[in-house]
């Protein structure tokens, strides 16, 4: 077994792993980061997301729209410094609806996120006074508004968005949200890291040695065998493996896992702009199916789900650039906890149900069922805590810590999930928010009192 050290072991290659390296040797100059994966960067589950990021969170507290807010100003500064290379954008995003009695929704969800530090509400209902509609451009971040449009007068929905459902009833767009690569992000912070001295070992955590409970060493298998890294402080960025590796410090992390899963095809017929933003549908629905797929479907115990409802928010937005035809859509509409298993085993009727689930906002794209362009389907899968709040902080075992349950904004938190990282094992100032992500806050009595009525308020 061959030996060596580090000062600081990062368990997980993903972005929030190398976000956290980047923030401990570029920011706070550690010479000696280690980041320990048995697979490439930025493969297990950092390369199946949308790519988006939001500051638009409901409470309770502004903790999650501050922790995006700084997250966002990291993008934009190192989109600065790279000419873009990470190709940012603020397109938004677009919430839409086709109930009336969905709009007070909408506008408390609005006001709520302006309170929360969103940005301020402009209302648009086809009166005199409305201040003007400002659609984002299709590139570039500079000089955007913050906050939402709330678009409640229909002919300026049609105007603006007339391959939408002529059933929308509200339009919500969120303004500080887009996306970008996930890759170059992720490349050029390993990049830098790499230049201020840290290192990326390949190899499988295999155990986690604890004397006096404090880390000692971490054991790892590779093509060289057994390896033994001993190093002063570890932390656990394992992404869906979070609870697993948290097991070998004799802890029973709060975190489980749901199934993700998205699907890119080509638009051949170009039914969804190329300059769209991200849309997302808020009406639960049933899948529409012709009387004979109907009957059909029946017949089975295994496709009789396919006819009850399902959840909001499927959602979806254009990839690559005004030449590609492509568009991604995205719907977590199974919310079973389960254990990872790698490659995960994929649901063949996801395609064909999300697809139809998406023209219930874009009807054009009725035009592709049971006949699409042969999709790329991939997926993942969410670590998520009770609240789908983040783990960010010290664990029980002295000189370990966790970055983590970063579930559906692992890519859009990291920049600034590794930056609070980073201050706790450093010892620096931390922010304000960070007691809201340490694993210490189920200890405390009020926030279990405030887990157990947690949502409500203006959420979509």
């Amino acid at each position: 077994m061959s030996k060596s050290s580090a000062d600081v072991v990062i368990c997980g290659a993903g972005i929030a792993g190398i976000a956290a390296a980047y923030h401990l040797a570029v920011t706070h100059g550690l010479r000696d980061v280690v980041i320990v994966d048995e697979r490439d960067p930025l493969t297990l589950t950092s390369d199946k997301s949308t790519e988006a990021y939001r500051n638009w969170w409901p409470g309770p507290g502004d903790a999650m729209v501050r922790l995006m807010n700084r997250s966002i100003d990291l993008l934009e500064a190192w989109a600065r410094e790279t000419d873009n290379r990470i190709r940012l954008n603020r397109r938004g995003y677009a919430f839409l609806t086709a109930d009336p009695a969905r709009i007070p929704v909408f506008e408390e969800a609005a006001e709520e996120s302006a309170r929360l530090g969103a940005g301020p509400v402009r209302r648009h209902a086809g009166k005199p006074q409305d201040p003007p509609y400002v659609p984002a451009p299709p590139q570039g971040f500079e000089s955007q508004p913050t906050g939402c449009d709330l678009l409640l007068d229909q002919t300026l929905i049609r105007r603006h968005f007339p391959y939408v459902s002529e059933r929308t009833v509200a339009l919500l767009h969120a303004r500080r949200c887009g996306w970008f690569s996930a890759q170059q992000l992720g490349m050029y912070l390993l990049e830098q890291a790499r230049a201020c001295g840290a290192r990326l070992v390949r190899g499988r955590v295999e155990d986690i040695e604890v004397s006096a409970n404090r880390v000692q060493a971490v054991r790892l298998k590779s093509g060289n065998g057994l390896n033994r890294l001993a190093m002063g402080r570890l932390v656990i960025a394992t992404g869906p493996y979070l609870k697993q590796v948290g097991r070998m410090l004799g802890l029973d992390l709060p975190v489980f896992c749901e199934l993700h899963a998205k699907i890119a095809f080509n638009d051949i017929l170009g039914v969804v702009p190329r300059d769209a933003p991200l849309l997302i549908w808020t009406d639960p629905q049933h899948l529409p199916w012709s009387d004979e797929e109907r009957a059909a479907l029946m017949e089975r115990e295994d496709t009789r789900y396919l006819l009850e409802e399902f959840p909001s928010g499927v959602h979806m937005r254009p990839e690559g650039g005004p030449d590609s035809r492509v568009i991604l859509i995205l719907w977590t509409y199974d919310l079973r906890p389960r254990d990872p298993v790698w490659p995960p085993a994929l649901d063949p009727d996801y395609p064909e149900v999300v697809l139809r689930g998406l023209a219930a906002m874009i009807p054009g794209l009725a035009a592709y069922f049971g006949r699409a362009p042969r999709p790329a389907y991939d997926g993942g899968y969410y670590c998520k805590t009770r609240e789908n709040r983040p783990l960010i902080g010290p664990l029980a075992v002295q000189g370990a810590y966790v970055i983590g349950a970063l579930s559906g904004f692992g890519l859009m938190a990291s920049p600034a999930a590794g930056e609070l990282l980073a201050a706790h094992v450093t010892g620096s100032p931390l922010p304000g928010y960070a007691p809201a992500f340490s694993l210490e806050r189920y200890a405390d009595p009020a926030y279990q009192a405030l887990l157990e009525n947690w949502g409500g308020g203006g959420q979509l």
